[in-house]
């Protein structure tokens, strides 16, 4: 696996990146660019990663195709076609976005997240991404959430049948799927069948860590770091390594500072090590 994340800290252009992704030693990392960046600064991006024999694993998107404005939310759609334009133009394996929520917050739980005509929304809105753009290389790809569709490794597999279009593809996010005390309590079961049921689709995989305190009475299971958390990683990386390809980006994320992200990459990366799992 290519272990990465996204560069953190202040750059103003390709050099300014450029030294951060050399002292990050990531092997895979998010775009640094979107659709509005020049397209000159993107060639330098692209020139650099391929210099330093680092994977541009995703180019995200962020956007909530269902925003409650109209007009928002066209304008969402437009640019989830445009990401995903540039993501084939450029070589990126994925675009990757939420599927949508009817939240007035772009990410966020309502109960009509799933109700069967936001289903139908979700289909509709990827086939109509893939019919416009109609990409070759690239794929579009949806980020699990814990309080939208998809939220489960059968639930993904049953959207990907029902789009039907051989340019989407699963994005893997287990900590984003571990949303009930079952699922916390026996997570390498869990992480295994996301990887098994999924894993010919995986296109690009988020790592983190999860906790949650048992002497609640109402459950509350926080994201957090890699070693912060619960998960047994020895065991979590050996279910990657079993299911991924060698050149498989594997990103960590939500960290906020260039050191945050240096002791989850050297925890991880040591746990690798431990188990003989070449990183």
């Amino acid at each position: 696996m290519l272990l990465g994340g996204t560069v953190a800290g202040a750059f103003s252009g390709p050099k300014e990146w450029e030294a951060l992704l050399i002292a990050s030693r990531f092997k895979a990392v998010t775009a640094p660019f979107n659709c509005h960046t020049p397209r000159a600064e993107i060639d330098a991006y692209c020139d650099i990663a391929a210099r330093h024999h680092v994977k541009i694993a995703e180019l995200g998107i962020w956007k909530n195709l269902f925003d409650p404005d109209p007009a928002a939310a066209a304008q969402n759609l437009d640019y989830a076609k445009r990401q995903l334009a540039l993501a084939e133009e450029v070589n990126i394996p994925c675009a990757v976005n939420i599927s949508g929520s009817v939240s007035p917050i772009w990410d966020g739980a309502a109960p009509g997240n799933y109700a069967p005509e936001t289903y139908d929304r979700i289909v509709a809105s990827i086939r109509e991404i893939l019919d416009d753009v109609r990409p070759t290389r690239a794929f579009y790809t949806l980020e699990p959430m814990a309080w939208m569709i998809p939220d489960g490794p059968d639930v993904y597999l049953q959207l990907i049948r029902d789009v039907d279009r051989p340019q989407f593809a699963a994005h893997m996010d287990f900590i984003n799927m571990i949303n009930c005390p079952r699922r916390y309590l026996a997570p390498e079961a869990f992480i295994e069948e996301c990887f098994q049921k999924l894993g010919p689709h995986i296109k690009s995989t988020h790592i983190k860590d999860t906790r949650m305190d048992p002497h609640r009475l109402t459950t509350l299971i926080q994201e957090c770091s890699p070693g912060e958390g619960t998960l047994d990683y020895a065991r979590v990386l050996a279910i990657l390594n079993k299911y991924l390809a060698a050149d498989a980006p594997v990103l960590l994320e939500h960290m906020q500072t260039f050191e945050e992200y240096r002791v989850s990459y050297d925890y991880v990366a040591g746990k690798a090590a431990q188990a003989g799992i070449p990183v």
